[in-house]
């Protein structure tokens, strides 16, 4: 009885240490954190100082390029019993790769680009788990397409000059802000991509890799 009692308590440990990796968030967008607390999962962030190579033109595989460059870099910082989570969302209108506007014109730009059609929002993810001396590693890309009704000029000017935080958005908006309220009229996928993290996907990958 001992014996198993002993054997039972070591078991829970071990299925308690495997439950207890640190998990880390390298990324520094708040949409991307409060996606991720919605979870439920305790978290720390720890942003990439990875340099972002945009040399890839291709978008799906542009998103999975940088967030797995976001995610190397911060694992290269750690031990094990982490899993890091990288991502990276890139606009796609036309063939051209709408990144975060550089000024007021450039956002202009993009939205009279994106206004009154379809376009594509990718959002890759990388998990890397360091655990028992291995580094297991997942990338994979979530694809959501957008339209954005058409808009006249006023509605463009009025946009770009109400302080809808398009500056630090790829392809200048976001769906969850008032711009997504008043123009986003249809999407096809999943919502979570387009704010910048496919959460359902990233969850059910935790499972699988055992990191939660």
């Amino acid at each position: 009885m001992r014996f198993l009692r002993r054997t039972q308590i070591y078991l829970q440990i071990i299925r308690t240490e495997n439950k207890m990796d640190r998990i880390i968030l390298a990324s520094g967008s708040p949409r991307r954190k409060e996606l991720l607390a919605g979870l439920g999962l305790n978290f720390t962030v720890m942003v990439s100082r990875a340099e972002e190579d945009r040399a890839e033109k291709d978008p799906e595989k542009l998103a999975a390029h940088l967030s797995q460059v976001k995610a190397r870099e911060v694992a290269a910082r750690l031990k094990g019993g982490t899993t890091v989570i990288g991502a990276d969302t890139v606009v796609s209108a036309d063939g051209m790769v709408l990144g975060k506007p550089a000024d007021a014109a450039d956002a202009e730009r993009m939205i009279r680009c994106l206004q009154g059609h379809w376009h594509d929002v990718y959002t890759g993810v990388t998990l890397i788990r360091k655990s028992g001396g291995e580094t297991t590693e997942k990338t994979f890309t979530s694809r959501t397409a957008v339209h954005i009704c058409a808009m006249t000029d006023e509605e463009i000017s009025d946009y770009i000059c109400s302080g809808d935080d398009w500056g630090d958005k790829a392809g200048a908006y976001g769906i969850q802000n008032r711009f997504g309220m008043q123009f986003v009229d249809e999407i096809k996928g999943d919502y979570y991509t387009v704010v910048g993290l496919p959460v359902s996907r990233v969850y059910h990958e935790l499972r699988s890799m055992n990191a939660i």
